[in-house]
């Protein structure tokens, strides 16, 4: 430990972390690293938020497919902080953009931007026209420094972009990356993106698949590292309230008669709106003000069967939902096992759950040869998967009030809602409230 970091906090400083999400986890574990008393609260019976391994079934699986990338810095740090091999664990490719009907662009090793523009110039399935295009206009934001105005859609970013690498790069990743459909997505956060995945160094663009449950991959090491450094965890614990001890920055929270000296609201948007309502109502407001956006993934088996590649795009249409399949026998997670992703899913759920997961199948039936095979294995559907990253969106700061902070994925930052902006404001927000700082944490880049 920090010996200096240590002496900051002070040795008794009591922390009190509501939610075992990935922000939470980040939050406890930098909170105990800085010396504190922490006891953390998650009502759930398994830790890791939205993204988390389920109980029960066979095979194991994940609440919905998730992937990192190699610029995710501070995730990948506090994976190894608490015993975590990211080697290990997460199946390392360099970028690759594959349809079942072929590449569109491979990256290769080295710095990212070169990279990047020589597999747009090699881009097999492009004419020179859209390639052209796509390297003009990176070259035209990476002038202006990757910043759009505020008001700005990624379609109105991209207008008058060639078609194919719009249809077939921006989109996709714009609706993965923010999942918001780009006619509403933000341009400056969708750049701020693409300019951490090309220019933050070699491997920052790579895709860091699951070998195990997301649950190896950070929750529960990180709930065995607090164990051993002697936090308290309550689990199945729903925080039913909140309120000032009488002491400066200090909070009470349900029946313990002891003080807080920093709470950090780590829980999704609407409980902390719940709990602050009483005390920071302007704040709640802001919170509860949220939209959010759906993403369904639909789990299917089909024995011997295995995709050219262990992820691969699909093209969207009328009765096509899914953006990208993934097998997971190639992970090594379920061999036979394969799962579609529908991000900005909220067009398909308006058909119904069922009517939806039926295209998936049909979708992946036709656009990986699998005639008549394959068959549904399970549905789930996270209803507000993240806020609607639109143009313009505020949203609410870190601080609260004295001693009470905010981490989560939609607190004000640069980042869309990723377990790399989770961690990322749990952090800060530790680090915050045991400087005892008056200003709200800024993410670091």
């Amino acid at each position: 430990m920090d010996r200096d970091a240590h002496q900051l906090a002070g040795p008794l400083m009591r922390v009190a972390v509501v939610g075992g999400g990935w922000a939470g986890l980040a939050a406890a574990v930098r909170a105990c690293e800085l010396g504190a008393q922490v006891h953390l609260y998650e009502m759930a019976a398994r830790p890791g938020g939205r993204a988390r391994s389920l109980d029960g079934g066979e095979p194991s699986l994940d609440n919905g497919q998730h992937i990192l990338i190699g610029a995710y810095a501070d995730t990948l740090a506090l994976m190894r902080r608490v015993g975590a091999d990211p080697e290990r664990l997460l199946l390392r490719l360099p970028l690759r953009l594959s349809y079942p009907d072929g590449d569109r662009l491979a990256l290769g090793r080295g710095p990212t931007a070169l990279a990047f523009t020589r597999a747009v110039l090699t881009a097999p399935r492009w004419p020179w026209a859209a390639r052209l295009s796509l390297l003009r206009r990176l070259l035209r934001w990476r002038v202006r420094g990757f910043h759009a105005a505020d008001d700005m859609t990624v379609a109105g970013l991209c207008e008058g972009l060639h078609a194919l690498p719009w249809r077939e790069f921006v989109a996709p990743l714009c609706v993965a990356a923010l999942n918001t459909p780009p006619e509403r997505a933000s341009a400056a956060v969708f750049l701020r993106v693409l300019r951490d995945a090309l220019f933050s160094g070699p491997g920052g663009a790579d895709l860091l698949l699951p070998r195990q449950g997301l649950g190896a991959l950070l929750p529960e090491p990180a709930l065995r590292w607090l164990h051993a450094q002697g936090a308290v965890v309550q689990r199945g614990h729903r925080v039913q309230g909140l309120r000032p001890a009488g002491v400066p920055g200090g909070w009470l929270l349900d029946e313990d008669p002891r003080p807080f000296d920093a709470v950090l609201l780590c829980c999704s948007s609407q409980e902390a709106a719940r709990l602050t309502q009483p005390q920071a109502p302007a704040w709640s407001a802001q919170a509860t003000g949220l939209s959010f956006e759906p993403i369904v993934t639909v789990y299917l088996t089909h024995p011997g069967a295995r995709l050219p590649a262990p992820m691969l795009a699909l093209h969207e249409g009328p009765d096509a939902p899914a953006q990208f399949a993934f097998d997971l026998g190639q992970l090594g997670l379920a061999p036979g096992h394969f799962s579609l992703v529908i991000s900005g899913a909220a067009p398909w759920l308006k058909r119904g759950l069922q009517a939806t997961s039926r295209l998936a199948l049909h979708q992946a039936r036709q656009a990986l040869g699998w005639g008549d095979g394959g068959q549904i294995h399970q549905v789930i559907a996270e209803k507000r998967a993240t806020f609607s990253c639109t143009p313009g969106l505020r949203r609410p700061p870190a601080r609260v009030a004295p001693g009470l902070w905010a981490a989560g994925d939609y607190v004000q930052g640069p980042y869309p809602a990723t377990l790399e902006g989770a961690v990322k404001a749990g952090l800060a927000a530790a680090e915050a409230a045991l400087g005892q700082s008056t200003v709200a944490p800024t993410f670091r880049s």
